[in-house]
């Protein structure tokens, strides 16, 4: 983290600074260049990213009366998490959650089906897929933490409360405003008041039943609910042995997971409950917390439970549906989109998985950067058309493999003394749990060639940074201050790309290597991607980062002999900046270069959107691949 640039300042460095006054919760303003519709986690995490751009005016409506206080959600993927680091709260999120470091699954006793006994134990998250764990912490608290992130950035948002969509117009006259939104003030003495807000973008993040999908004429479309499912978190005393871990329970009265909940005694436990009917919903069933803690008990036998507290419980089905398109674009149209819907409002599924919040999450975190950029005008508006494209097909995919999972956790146990017996072989179920490890941990993702993903042309130059894929972060040792950290902290969520610089097995130091005439490119060229995007006033990184890694040790190399573009002069004082350099993490025998298997004889750019995804691997001396590839959506 990087603070006092323009002058020293006291006081907490996450506040941002010049420091106007938060938004008014009860003043909406007659026009935004976004209005983001709902304040679950979609919401909030677009709302937090575009909170970075003081210039870009963004308003989050939600119709109830105020932040949430108690959330479903609570399982936090590895990626997720490296998200979080990128918003500066992962640390926050360490602190109170969970970690969920082993899974144990249960089946029924041979003998005595009636009984449940261990059948496995496995590591839940395998070794080096992430520098983040898979950690377990209440919705609400997330929120919390992007409310601090919101109110401390630079645009000071604060969400608008009691307002419900109430229907919306897009205008193709050329407005500045096309999209106008009338909401409905509810729960207060102005209820039934309607405002009007225009806007150049829109967002719907109001969940499932989406107002903001049905007013686009959209329809999530997929499989009914077929098998209803209670879920509580709860305060008990028992006698079961892994109430503390992550538990896949197969029983002969059904099936069941125990999630352990963050501060040491609440767990969460979901139970399978009775196959619904042709067009039945789950609450017909009149399901009471009750008989949810009865049904447990059943399925736990012979252990005990005496549950001393509900905290909360729900009944819910279990459903894979998704939308063709995550915008307003119809087929045949040839424009930019100025409505949007991410989150639940797109795609739903099942909870087994654990996938809903952290891939909803990610849908925003897509399309945030990409609407600042074209709103800030850095990029094209062709961007914009990336995130249904990339969003939708990574749904699918999700739903896909939820909808093979669900069925599976949901099956009965296949009975070993009768061969003829349905089910499922419980052995089966945790050597698929172990196949799908990288799935629940949501680092699958890869998107596909587009104007922002690059074809695989130079992957060979670094086959551990798959091209579309996440950014896997390695160790390093950051050179000017032998600080080791991993490389994928310098990743915040600020809207900049980021030119990871892997110098080739040359001095690094000689103006005839390849870093250096790579710098002299960057710096000096006039087909330079940075100097392009660079405006009057700018820093040289404001819109691309360049960060480099060399091979030596940090103690072989001289920071003053290292080119000038790598210690850059900014801010009103000039000063330096000394974090763009990193070097292996030899002392720990983490070389990245091994770790990600970079070639060390040619070296080669990674470059990085700002939604922490690989864009594009190219060589050190490409200096037209590199050109041409910003040239492709960055605006000088």
């Amino acid at each position: 983290m990087q603070f006092h640039l323009n002058g020293y300042r006291p006081g907490d460095p996450n506040v941002a600074e010049p420091l106007p006054a938060a938004q008014p919760t009860d003043d909406l303003p007659p026009a935004v260049d976004v209005l983001i519709v709902g304040c679950g986690p979609t919401g909030l995490t677009l709302a937090a990213q575009l909170a970075a751009f003081a210039d870009v005016k963004t308003a989050i409506v939600e119709q109830k009366a105020g932040p949430l206080q108690l959330g479903q959600a609570d399982g936090i993927a590895c990626r997720t998490m490296e998200m979080f680091e990128a918003f500066g709260f992962a640390d926050r999120v360490l602190k109170e959650s969970y970690f969920v470091s082993e899974t144990a699954f249960w089946r029924p006793h041979e003998r005595r089906r009636s009984e449940i006994v261990r059948s496995g134990r496995i590591q839940d998250v395998e070794d080096g897929l992430s520098e983040m764990p898979h950690v377990i912490l209440n919705q609400a608290r997330v929120h919390d933490f992007y409310l601090d992130v919101m109110r401390n950035a630079p645009a000071r948002i604060e969400p608008h409360y009691q307002l419900r969509f109430a229907d919306l117009a897009v205008a193709d006259d050329g407005s500045p405003y096309p999209a106008t939104v009338r909401l409905e003030r509810v729960g207060s003495r102005d209820n039934g008041q309607v405002k009007s807000v225009k806007a150049r973008f829109v967002v719907g993040c109001d969940g499932a039943r989406s107002a903001v999908r049905k007013a686009l004429g959209r329809e999530l479309v997929g499989d009914s609910a077929s098998q209803a499912w209670g879920v509580m978190d709860v305060l008990a005393v028992t006698d079961f042995p892994d109430v503390r871990l992550k538990c896949v329970i197969q029983s002969a009265e059904g099936s069941a997971l125990i999630i352990p909940r963050e501060g040491g005694y609440l767990f969460r436990i979901y139970i399978e409950l009775d196959k619904l009917k042709a067009d039945e919903r789950a609450a017909s069933l009149n399901v009471t917390s009750e008989r949810l803690v009865a049904a447990a008990r059943r399925i736990l036998s012979p252990y005990t439970l005496d549950v001393k507290e509900v905290a909360w419980w729900s009944v819910y089905e279990i459903g894979q549906r998704l939308c063709d398109r995550f915008d307003d674009v119809r087929e045949g149209e040839d424009r930019t989109p100025r409505v949007f819907i991410a989150g639940d409002a797109c795609h739903t599924h099942s909870p087994k998985a654990g996938q809903g919040m952290n891939m909803s999450m990610q849908d925003a975190f897509n399309l945030g950067w990409k609407l600042a950029a074209v709103l800030r005008r850095r990029s094209t508006p062709d961007l914009l058309r990336t995130y249904s494209q990339e969003r939708q097909t990574i749904a699918k995919d999700l739903i896909d493999f939820d909808r093979m999972f669900a069925r599976m956790i949901s099956a009965p146990p296949k009975d070993p003394a009768d061969p003829t017996s349905k089910g499922v072989d419980p052995a089966e179920l945790q050597r698929q749990f172990v196949r799908q490890g990288r799935f629940t941990a949501g680092v699958v993702t890869q998107y596909r060639p587009s104007i922002i993903v690059g074809e695989p042309a130079h992957q060979r130059l670094a086959t551990g940074f798959p091209i579309g894929a996440r950014f896997h972060s390695a160790p390093v040792v950051r050179l000017a201050d032998a600080k080791p950290m991993h490389l994928g902290q310098a990743v915040s969520a600020d809207g900049r790309w980021r030119l990871f610089v892997f110098a080739a097995a040359e001095d690094p130091a000689d103006p005839a290597s390849r870093l250096g005439g790579l710098c002299r490119f960057l710096d000096e060229d006039p087909n330079s991607p940075i100097g392009k995007s660079r405006r009057a006033g700018d820093d040289v990184d404001a819109a691309i980062d360049v960060r480099a890694i060399l091979q030596q040790g940090h103690r072989d190399v001289a920071l003053e002999r290292m080119p000038a573009f790598l210690l850059p002069q900014k801010g009103r004082y000039g000063l330096r900046d000394y974090e763009k350099i990193f070097c292996p993490d030899l002392k720990n025998r983490l070389d990245v270069f091994d770790l990600r298997d970079v070639d060390r004889a040619r070296g080669c750019i990674v470059a990085v959107r700002p939604d922490q995804y690989v864009a594009n691997i190219l060589p050190l001396d490409g200096y037209g691949e590199i050109a041409a590839f910003f040239d492709r959506f960055m605006l000088g």
